[in-house]
C-alpha cells in the first residue's frame, strides 16, 4: 500500500525488521518489543485495518481521517493520541500541515497529512540511539515532537528577517500600499505558526504529569526540553506580531503627521493671501473718496501696507514652521 511508508519492529533499543500489518499482532505480542508504523495520508480502508491491528479508538481514527485537527493530547485508556501541526515555506508563504500520533504500550502510528517532511531522519535518528530507544515508543514520541518543533525555529527567524527588511521601508510619511499588504501577510503566518507551536507546550506538560507509563522519569527532561524551545517560540512569534502591528501604526502616523505639514501649508499661505483679498476687495464697494482719486499716493502706499504685512505674516509662520 502506497500509504504504509514504513513499518518496523524494534525490541531492547534495536531494530528487529520490517513487518507486515498482518504479522504486526505477533510481533507485539513478544515482551519487550514494540512496532512504529508510518503512514501518510492514508485513506478509511487502511485506517480501519490498523484500528483492528492496535485497538485503536474509533473517535482517534474518525480524527486521524479528518485533517483538520487542532493540536490536542486525548487519552484514551493506557494510550494517547497527540495532533500535531507541522509547517513548511512553500514560495515564501507558511503552510500547515499535520502530524497525528497514537502512541500506546507496545506501538507508534504515525499519520502525516499536507506539509510535512518525511520522518525518517528521526527513525535514523532514533536507531542510532540505542540507549534511547530502549525506552520504548514515548522515545519515538519525543523525537518526533521534538522534529516538529525544529522545523518551526527556521520559519519564524525567515519572518524576522523577512519583516527586517520591510522595517527599512515603512518609517517614511508616505503610504505604500503595498509594503501594509506585505505586512499584514507576514502577520497572517505568524500568527498561522503560532497557532501551531503554542498547545506544544500544554501537550508536553500533560505527558509529564499524567502519563508516566509512556513517559518514564528517563524522558521527562527530554519534554521539558521541548517545551521549553515551544514557549521561546511563542514568546519570539509574541514580539514579531507587535513589532508588525507597531509598524503600521507607525507608517500610518507619520503619513497622517505629513498630510498635517501639507495642510499647515496650505493654511499658511490662505493667510497670507487673505490680507490682499480683504484689502483690495474694499475697493468693490461705492464710496465717494477713492484712496486713488484724492490722494496721490494713496495706492503705493495701500499696495505697501499690503506686501508689509503679507511680508511680516510669512515670516511668523516661517518662525512657527508652517511654511
Amino acid at each position: 500500500m502506497g500509504a504504509i511508508v514504513n513499518c518496523v519492529a524494534y525490541r531492547e533499543g534495536k531494530r528487529i525488521g520490517s513487518v507486515e500489518i498482518g504479522e504486526i499482532p505477533g510481533a507485539i505480542s513478544v515482551p519487550g518489543t514494540f512496532v512504529w508504523l508510518g503512514l501518510h495520508e492514508p485513506d478509511l480502508a487502511l485506517l480501519r485495518q490498523v484500528q483492528q491491528v492496535f485497538g485503536l479508538h474509533p473517535l482517534a481514527v474518525e480524527d486521524a481521517l479528518d485533517a483538520h485537527q487542532r493540536p490536542k493530547l486525548e487519552s484514551y485508556g493506557d494510550s494517547v493520541f497527540v495532533v500535531l501541526n507541522t509547517a513548511q515555506l512553500v514560495e515564501e508563504e507558511v503552510v500547515v500541515g499535520e502530524t497525528h500520533l497514537f502512541v500506546g504500550p507496545n506501538y507508534v502510528v504515525s499519520v502525516r497529512h499536507g506539509a510535512s517532511s518525511t520522518y525518517a531522519p528521526v527513525r535514523e535518528r532514533c536507531e542510532h540511539d540505542p540507549h534511547g530507544l530502549a525506552n520504548g515508543p514515548g522515545y519515538v514520541l519525543y523525537a518526533l515532537m521534538d522534529f516538529v518543533v525544529d522545523h518551526y525555529m527556521p520559519l519564524a527567524a525567515r519572518l524576522e528577517d523577512t519583516f527586517a527588511e520591510l522595517e527599512q521601508g515603512i518609517f517614511r510619511d508616505e503610504f505604500d500600499r503595498r509594503a501594509i499588504e506585505r505586512l499584514y501577510d507576514i502577520k497572517r503566518q505568524v500568527l498561522r505558526l503560532r497557532n501551531a507551536v503554542s498547545p506544544v507546550e500544554d501537550i508536553c506538560g500533560q505527558l509529564i504529569r499524567l502519563h508516566e507509563d509512556l513517559v518514564p522519569k528517563e524522558l521527562r527532561a527530554y519534554f521539558r526540553d521541548i517545551a521549553d524551545h515551544a514557549s521561546r517560540l511563542v514568546r519570539t512569534l509574541d514580539v514579531v506580531r507587535e513589532m508588525l502591528t507597531t509598524a503600521v501604526q507607525v507608517n500610518l502616523a507619520l503619513v497622517t503627521v505629513g498630510q498635517n505639514e501639507v495642510v499647515k501649508r496650505l493654511a499658511g499661505w490662505g493667510a497670507i493671501l487673505a490680507i490682499p483679498t480683504v484689502v483690495f476687495s474694499l475697493y468693490g464697494m461705492n464710496f465717494s473718496f477713492m484712496p486713488e482719486l484724492k490722494f496721490q499716493y494713496a495706492y503705493p502706499v495701500v499696495v505697501g501696507v499690503t506686501a508689509v504685512a503679507c511680508a511680516g505674516l510669512w515670516r511668523r509662520l516661517h518662525r512657527a514652521g508652517w511654511i
